[in-house]
């Protein structure tokens, strides 16, 4: 079955004056514009192409690779407005369209949103959406508590930022628990770290626990090599200059230099941490 929208391994069948018809296991065709074909494809190889409408509403297959695919999120950047709508650069020749009725407040040319991608019913095109939370949900879980997931930043609020797990559910990161720079459209590696029985998901940038203080130790003594040996912070350190220094709470930091102290890796003192001179 050729899926629009999505990536597709399809075998050429028959070259023409057009491009290439590729075809599915079922023998269903769509044509690979000859700007697209690859000089060393021949009939009867596969390749992978993403399938989209034309300009006339045709499927038509491209080796170029979208920006997003359907059903997922992704954050576009606007190139025009016009009577129909706002159309996104999402990678290909053929811009991307919201319809007015699909965009939360007006978009603007130039600007960049987090949408999601769907099939309209009625058209059978592939249209976005800034209204995401319509298709994004948690009404069936599919996640864990403790599971790392593909995070997509969304917005912020009051207690923190909203993320979008693995383009299927919303979940927050509180305020208190960011250390490190994130902005909208972002797209980061997280942690489940709490399903709530309403199925409201807290989510967190590191494992909970010693789990995550390796690669942190690990940071922390680049950042030694990099700087002579010294680094001008130590246990009795304010939370603030952690963060701002090496983006970790003062509990993460604490725990790494307790392990890199018990490696004998570095010394702590009053000034500061310094690498220990084998």
């Amino acid at each position: 079955m050729i899926r629009l929208g999505q990536i597709n391994r399809l075998r050429a069948v028959r070259s023409t004056r057009h491009g290439m018809y590729l075809a599915d296991e079922e023998g269903r065709e769509v044509l690979l514009p000859r700007k697209y074909v690859p000089t060393e494809l021949a009939e009867e190889q596969s390749l992978d192409v993403f399938v989209f409408n034309d300009s006339e509403d045709r499927p038509t297959a491209t080796t170029l690779t979208p920006k997003i695919l359907l059903h997922q999120v992704a954050y576009l950047q606007v190139k025009q407005v016009n009577k129909f709508g706002a159309f996104l650069d999402w990678g290909l020749e053929k811009d991307l369209l919201v319809p007015f009725r699909e965009q939360r407040s007006e978009m603007q040319k130039g600007k960049s949103y987090v949408v999601y991608l769907y099939e309209d019913e009625e058209s059978q095109r592939l249209v976005a959406t800034n209204k995401w939370y319509k298709f994004i949900h948690n009404d069936e879980l599919t996640v864990e508590q403790d599971q790392e997931v593909d995070l997509v930043v969304a917005n912020s609020t009051d207690l923190g930022i909203n993320v979008i797990i693995n383009h299927k559910h919303v979940g927050l990161i509180y305020r208190n628990e960011i250390f490190r720079s994130i902005r909208p459209g972002d797209q980061i590696k997280g942690y489940i770290k709490l399903i709530r029985p309403d199925n409201k998901i807290d989510v967190r940038l590191q494992r909970e626990g010693y789990a995550h203080v390796e690669p942190n130790a690990d940071k922390i003594l680049k950042i030694l090599q990099s700087n002579d040996g010294f680094l001008g912070l130590h246990d009795g350190s304010s939370p603030d200059d952690i963060r701002a220094q090496l983006e970790m709470s003062k509990k993460t930091f604490k725990k790494a230099i307790g392990a890199l102290y018990k490696k004998k890796l570095i010394e702590i003192k009053s000034k500061g941490i310094y690498l220990t001179k084998n």
